[in-house]
């Protein structure tokens, strides 16, 4: 069964780099959905697929295109999580998550942790003063210690999480082959598994609102408890850090669009909403063939790896008008930043939560002089995960007013 009349083999884009895609993939994505929606890229030695119909039919089609990839890059950054795995295996890994990061529980419990912690970090830029850099001095230590107690990993310091996060979507992201990386990532790997062989056991017998304690309670295997909350670390915080970078990034530079914000808060659920679409802080994941089929007119063979390149279908014309600009007023259509079918990210709800609800308010309420440094560049990085790396930001003293109400 093919999904068109003509069928071609995929152009071969050899010009492509990693270090090119890394700085900047949104031209090379570009050119490249300008000519087919797949391309076999010698570089990252798999298909690339930039169109958008061709993204949402791989997601929708696991019979076709399995997330149980061999050789898969995360597997052996994080162990064989719920991600790598088909229905039925996923939907029964994914359930032992239980409720924890619906929404019920996120209004009933978490929204309370998500603005402590928020005030507590505040303080925290706010100490450090101007010239701080947003996402290390505020986006990644929030992100994180929501993630510790959401988890339960109180035998964890925030910094832990931080570490841990990092190294391993590193690992999940290390198409060059850098041993370096590796290192980190398995010295994460097994500085995970430490604290969760600690922490478990508490937990079993002390139960609480948390993850793991879910998790302590659950059938599944002790391997796939340790694979799934090592993929919650590595997702659980670079996905709300990045994209709460990322939305304060367009709103600083699109001030039009942060009046209209300003004057009806309610739209800071659309600016998540745009944040995501704009730039997807999980930007490409991979997905192999079961069996010979046509794609976007491209044929594929059995086997094949393919990259299902979200950051791009996400701009692809023929979906989003002017699709490279941040835009919270543009027609509302469904973007892949949190994937689709069986595999949407669970953590969706507590990522809206943290950064829409929680985070975008309370920082320019406290802060509404923030702007970008004028003599430190802010930079943006990456393509399997891609955000802010840097956000160096300003504001006049004279305007913070104290923030009550934050913990001691």
């Amino acid at each position: 069964m093919t999904d068109s009349a003509t069928t071609a083999t995929a152009p071969v884009a050899d010009w492509v780099t990693i270090v090119d895609l890394y700085t900047d993939p949104f031209p090379i994505y570009r050119r490249m959905r300008e000519e087919s929606p797949v391309h076999w890229v010698p570089a990252v030695n798999r298909y690339l697929v930039t169109g958008y119909d061709a993204c949402h039919t791989i997601d929708n089609d696991q019979e076709t295109y399995s997330a149980d990839e061999s050789g898969s890059l995360m597997k052996r950054a994080v162990g064989h999580s719920m991600l790598r795995r088909d229905d039925p295996r996923h939907l029964d890994e994914r359930k032992s998550y239980g409720g924890v990061l619906k929404p019920r529980a996120i209004k009933q419990h978490w929204n309370q942790i998500f603005d402590e912690n928020c005030r507590v970090q505040l303080d925290r830029l706010l100490a450090i003063g101007p010239g701080a850099d947003l996402v290390w001095d505020f986006c990644a230590p929030y992100a994180a210690e929501n993630l510790r107690q959401v988890m339960g990993l109180v035998n964890a310091t925030n910094q832990d999480l931080q570490r841990w996060s990092q190294a391993m979507i590193n690992g999940a992201g290390n198409y060059s082959d850098d041993p370096l990386v590796w290192a980190e990532s398995e010295r994460a790997f097994d500085e995970v598994d430490t604290a969760l062989d600690e922490i478990l056991p508490l937990l079993r017998r002390n139960p609480d609102h948390s993850l793991l304690s879910q998790m302590a309670a659950s059938p599944i295997a002790m391997d796939s408890i340790r694979a799934n909350m090592k993929m919650t670390i590595a997702g659980g915080i670079n996905e709300p850090r990045d994209l709460l970078g990322i939305a304060v990034w367009g709103l600083l530079t699109r001030p039009e669009q942060r009046a209209l914000v300003a004057a009806d808060p309610a739209l800071y659920s659309l600016v998540f909403d745009e944040a995501a679409r704009w730039v997807a802080p999980i930007g490409m994941y991979p997905r192999e063939t079961t069996r010979e089929t046509v794609l976007g007119g491209i044929e594929l063979p059995r086997g094949a790896h393919l990259g299902v390149v979200v950051g791009a279908a996400n701009r692809d014309p023929s979906v989003f008008e002017n699709p490279n600009t941040f835009d919270i007023t543009r027609e509302k259509k469904p973007h892949q930043a949190f994937g689709g079918g069986t595999h949407f990210c669970a953590g969706a709800w507590v990522a809206r939560a943290s950064v829409a609800d929680v985070a975008l308010p309370h920082l320019f309420n406290v802060i509404p002089t923030l702007r970008p440094h004028p003599d430190r560049p802010a930079r943006e990085e990456g393509w399997v995960f891609r955000g802010m790396t840097s956000l160096p930001v300003d504001w006049d003293r004279s305007t913070v007013p104290a923030f009550p109400g934050s913990p001691s």
